[in-house]
């Protein structure tokens, strides 16, 4: 009996092609395993549903026969096998090999370096410095009497949001200069109910920080805790973060860089993220530092908000502002209100309602802070929807919270 082909990856970006002379089913690792990018041809699409890892070659020869009304379709069986497993889009030994290796140069590095330096900002220092200043050209720092904790900012592509980056980091002033900035990012690639460490400092084109690696123990210490999580090496959502601290701050900025995974069990059969034990104790370890350490913190939190359109699965051409996505806003500043008002389990709530359609990836940072720092009350700063491509939109916020 033949052996089965080995599965396609399901934790790849699969979309459709944005280039008109090739159009097809785009692919790509976003884990940074593999630097490929392959194009499916419409016809050959349906052939990916034969790395399942339960159907055979003979399956995927049968099915390209039938599909070509060719008997001779070796060539091209074979070439779809290669193309794919060459790329690291299978579970195969090569993918195990790319994995282990990528693994292992994080493991090794001295730093944590930058992922999206010359795509998503540029990756020369005075080109940073430039194109953060025309962003915050023409706007003053907005001061309160509040005594401001900490903040919450987009993780989206600068380019894209970087007026509501703006108005979340204008709330920043320079007492915060020589605190620890504990930077809550969205895991988009880690195990849910896990939260992701590092001891490494991060780099950007500014430079090198400083890692609070006297906090990063204390919590590593939770069984919750990845140590070294490899989804720090490919994540953006505290990267952006660092940027912009770097530009307002220096390079040497001191951080405690945490990835929350997703709390998807929670959202998904009811009851709080803290009903998970490794979670609730977690939590509470975070909320321990933050009442000890006090004003020695500072928090930013690197989240989205609603993922509306084709692009996420939505059977709708979503556009800023308009149709579908109004109502996408009014549910959007429900939310916030809860956040606001330092209302964890109301902000929740929300966030189960029709186990998260808005497809919140900011949910879980924003509720390990209200649960970590209970007492805060925030100010919503800004309110944004962006079209990323012609029928998908991201929308997120400008918050800061104070005691």
């Amino acid at each position: 009996m033949a052996d089965p082909l080995p599965r396609l990856r399901m934790n790849l970006d699969f979309m459709p092609s944005p280039m008109e002379e090739h159009p097809g089913l785009l692919i790509r690792d976003s884990y940074g395993y593999s630097d490929k990018v392959l194009i499916i041809p419409p016809p050959l699409v349906q052939c990916l549903a034969c790395f399942d890892g339960e159907q055979t070659e003979l399956d995927l020869r049968a099915l390209l026969v039938r599909m070509t009304g060719e008997l001779d379709v070796g060539g091209l069986e074979q070439q779809l096998i290669d193309n794919l497993s060459t790329a690291g889009f299978l579970h195969d030994d090569n993918y195990s090999e790319m994995r282990e290796a990528k693994h292992r140069e994080f493991a090794e590095s001295e730093s944590r370096l930058p992922s999206h330096a010359g795509t998503a900002y540029p990756d020369e220092a005075e080109e940073v410095r430039t194109t953060l200043d025309q962003y915050f050209r023409g706007s003053e720092a907005v001061r309160t009497d509040d005594k401001i904790i900490g903040i919450a900012a987009p993780h989206v592509s600068p380019f894209g949001g970087w007026q509501t980056y703006r108005n979340a980091y204008n709330a920043l002033g320079p007492e915060h200069r020589e605190r620890t900035f504990v930077i809550l990012g969205t895991s988009h690639y880690g195990e849910a109910d896990r939260f992701g460490l590092t001891r490494k400092p991060f780099e950007t084109p500014y430079g090198r920080t400083i890692a609070d690696t006297r906090l990063v123990d204390e919590l590593a210490a939770e069984p919750a805790a990845k140590m070294e999580d490899y989804c720090h090496a490919v994540e953006h959502s505290i990267e952006f973060q660092v940027l912009f601290l770097q530009h307002l701050y220096g390079r040497d900025i001191r951080i405690l860089p945490i990835l929350c995974g997703s709390f998807a069990s929670s959202i998904q059969n009811g009851g709080l993220p803290e009903d998970n034990e490794s979670v609730r104790r977690f939590l509470d370890r975070l909320g321990e530092i933050a009442a000890r350490e006090g004003d020695r913190l500072a928090w930013v939190l690197g989240i989205d908000m609603a993922h509306m359109g084709l692009r996420y699965g939505d059977d709708i051409v979503a556009t800023a502002g308009t149709g579908e996505m109004e109502e996408v806003a009014r549910r959007d500043r429900g939310r916030i209100d809860r956040v606001i008002a330092g209302d964890a389990p109301g902000f929740w709530e929300q966030v189960q309602e029709r186990q998260d359609d808005l497809k919140w990836c900011g949910s879980a940072p924003l509720y390990t802070f209200l649960r970590a720092v209970p007492g805060t009350r925030g100010a919503l700063r800004g309110y944004e929807q962006w079209n990323i491509d012609q029928s998908s939109v991201v929308s997120f916020a400008a918050l800061s919270f104070a005691r």
